[in-house]
């Protein structure tokens, strides 16, 4: 009885949007009448939205009744034309069409007080979903969006939390920032990001041009203790868009950063959602930006990896060239040489048989994963093989355990080293 209530549910739900809904025709028509008054530019604006009206005059899109297939033909239409485009419905969005907002861009501080971050920002942490230290003292920062800062306000949280997160990366001898997830948002957050990399004598920032003006994406309020020098590293896939692409574009045509994955999305032009009524809503791009070093940006192309690779390996991939940096500044690095050899160790066959027993208050076992340690009831530690005897302990490659043998080849015991101690020898339990 259940799956028939649900399936008579879904039978419906087509009907009642369409009935909502206004006619496709009337759509297209507001679809075209917003890019017509707010794209950047205003010829192609024009052209766009008279290919659209001539479409729609001949009914191509008279079938598509339900709004959401509507607004997929539409989006799919339109990006082609500019990669931001998108055309949604959203049950919450007006029935009524307000007035078009001004064809430009604005800076965050314009327009009044600071609104309050909506909750999901807040709930996001402003963009910044990771932050940690790796192995050999490489920083590393995910970000899944790029929030908006209000520089008027000394207090803003976004910025507040850009500089704890930098803060925390302070001390470190390289920086990764991870933006294969993210989709964007605002050149704000772009802006300061780039000072904390970038010397504030250096006009790197992108101007955005609009149908007002310019607008620079250098930020209101540098920040304070900008690193120029620290070697960065940005990881890109064909998710990061927008502002995510601005970022590495930015510092890589500075030559401040490395950027390694994939080539990025392709979608340069900012601009925001316009309502266009029936609850029907398009994203309308209001400007787009100019490099002054490139004289171009990333639509279409994306941002071009110096170092390609598979968005799934990127991570590595950079990890090591931050490691091979630090040692070529300061070969005698321990904790970066035994990081190194840890992402550049091959997979080896191992008798882990021999190395299984007592070990003074030690532990040691081996299954199917491999070969582990106890000691007491402290957690286990997985052992990795590193060739020979030699084995770290599972994600910490500044901790060894090297087995000892005697002239018979029989283990008799293992040291135990850390990158950043004295090693400590434990006998094998006769």
């Amino acid at each position: 009885m259940r799956a028939l209530i649900v399936a008579c549910a879904l039978t419906w739900a087509g009907p009642a949007l369409a009935q909502e809904a206004p006619p496709p025709r009337e759509t297209v028509a507001a679809v075209a009448g917003a890019v017509r008054g707010v794209y950047f530019d205003p010829a192609k604006g024009d052209r766009i939205a008279d290919e659209l009206e001539a479409e729609a005059a001949s009914g191509a899109f008279d079938a598509l009744t339900d709004p959401r297939d509507l607004a997929t033909s539409l989006t799919r239409r339109l990006k082609p034309e500019d990669a931001h485009f998108n055309v949604v419905w959203d049950p919450e969005a007006p029935e009524t069409a307000p007035p078009l907002p001004r064809p430009g861009l604005r800076r965050p501080s314009e327009g009044g007080p600071p609104p309050a971050p909506p909750p999901a920002v807040v709930r996001g942490n402003f963009g910044f979903t990771d932050v940690r230290i790796l192995p050999g003292n490489v920083g590393y920062v995910e970000m899944k969006s790029f929030a908006n800062i209000f520089f008027g306000d000394a207090d803003d949280p976004a910025r507040r939390r850009a500089d704890a997160v930098l803060d925390f990366l302070s001390g470190t001898d390289a920086v990764i920032v991870d933006l294969r997830d993210n989709g964007g948002g605002a050149p704000s957050m772009v802006g300061y990001l780039v000072s904390a990399f970038v010397g504030p004598d250096r006009d790197v920032y992108n101007v955005f041009h609009s149908r007002e003006g310019t607008t620079r994406e250098a930020p209101e309020v540098f920040h304070p203790a900008p690193r120029p020098d620290v070697p960065v590293y940005v990881l890109t896939s064909g998710r990061t868009g927008s502002a995510g692409e601005a970022f590495p574009y930015t510092l890589q045509a500075a030559d401040r950063a490395t950027v390694v994955g994939e080539a990025s999305g392709g979608a340069a032009n900012p601009g925001g959602m316009v309502p266009v009524g029936g609850r029907f809503l398009v994203f309308v791009s209001a400007g787009s930006p100019k490099n002054p070093l490139t004289g171009g940006n990333w639509e279409g192309t994306g941002v071009v990896p110096d170092v390609p690779t598979p968005w799934d390996r990127a991570l590595e991939t950079a990890h090591l060239l931050a490691l091979d940096a630090i040692l070529e500044k300061e070969p005698g690095r321990t904790d970066a040489q035994w990081a190194a050899q840890a992402l550049r160790a091959e997979p080896v066959e191992v008798d882990l048989a021999a190395y299984v027993g007592a070990y003074g208050d030690w532990t040691l076992t081996a299954d199917v994963e491999g070969l582990r340690a106890i000691r007491g009831r402290r957690p286990a530690w997985r052992l990795v093989p590193l060739g020979g005897d030699v084995f770290m302990r599972a994600g910490e490659p500044g901790m060894r355990v090297v087995f000892l043998r005697d002239g018979s080849g029989a283990v008799t015991g293992f040291d135990l080293t850390g990158v950043n101690g004295p090693s400590s020898r434990v006998r094998r339990t006769p």
